[in-house]
């Protein structure tokens, strides 16, 4: 399959990233993955590059005068593989400037909670602390600010009373799991469009965008 060509960054063990692969080998994403950037050595992201002979490499940003020419080389790379579209899968760093002009809504991230509340670290435990009721995931497109750009799919998990930061977490990665490469399909059938902060699904089904699992107890 040729279809869309992705560029993968990472920072961690990269199950999204795994997700994403699975819906490419089960043909259900008509998608190729031209290259897998870590900005950790140790990122397990990469031995699952390696396991299906994806292209991947290291990026040290210490190797750089600043943070915008860290990223100046992130797209450069990404252009030379003629990427199309860039997906964050556990990038624990900002999207500088150079990358997002590079890559104009053309660069999606997931974070662990129903922005635009609990963004930045540990969605999580944030959600939990504050005692929400329902958290879960979103698919958004990256502009300069911390989980601030426009929505493409939410996913709601209930919070349960017994709830610890772990089995939310587990919980709500499974969610990511499905809703990631969902996003991307959609994307991948030129189905969505940026209007302002609003992201229009094309064709819309009643069921774009929203996934509610499991259910609440009792319904």
């Amino acid at each position: 399959m040729a279809g869309l060509s992705l560029g993968v960054l990472a920072s961690g063990r990269g199950s999204n990233l795994q997700a994403i692969i699975d819906e490419i080998e089960a043909e259900r994403l008509d998608a190729t993955i031209r290259i897998v950037i870590v900005d950790n050595p140790d990122a397990y992201a990469t031995e699952r590059a390696k396991r299906y002979s994806i292209g991947h490499m290291y990026i040290d940003p210490k190797g750089f005068i600043s943070r915008d020419e860290f990223f100046k080389k992130i797209a450069e790379e990404l252009k030379l593989r003629g990427v199309d579209l860039v997906i964050l899968a556990g990038f624990m760093r900002i999207v500088r400037k150079p990358l997002i002009d590079a890559f104009p809504n053309r660069i999606m991230n997931i974070h662990p909670a129903l922005l635009p509340s609990f963004p930045g670290l540990h969605g999580q435990k944030q959600a939990g602390d504050y005692g929400a009721r329902i958290t879960g995931c979103t698919v958004h497109f990256v502009d300069e600010g911390m989980d601030t750009g426009p929505v493409i799919i939410q996913a709601a998990v209930p919070v349960m009373p017994e709830d610890t930061e772990d089995t939310l977490s587990e919980r709500i990665l499974k969610l990511e799991h499905r809703i990631y490469p969902e996003a991307i399909r959609l994307y991948a059938e030129g189905r969505l469009k940026v209007e302002g902060r609003k992201v229009k699904v094309e064709g819309n089904r009643p069921q774009d965008g929203y996934i509610v699992n499991p259910p609440l107890r009792g319904a």
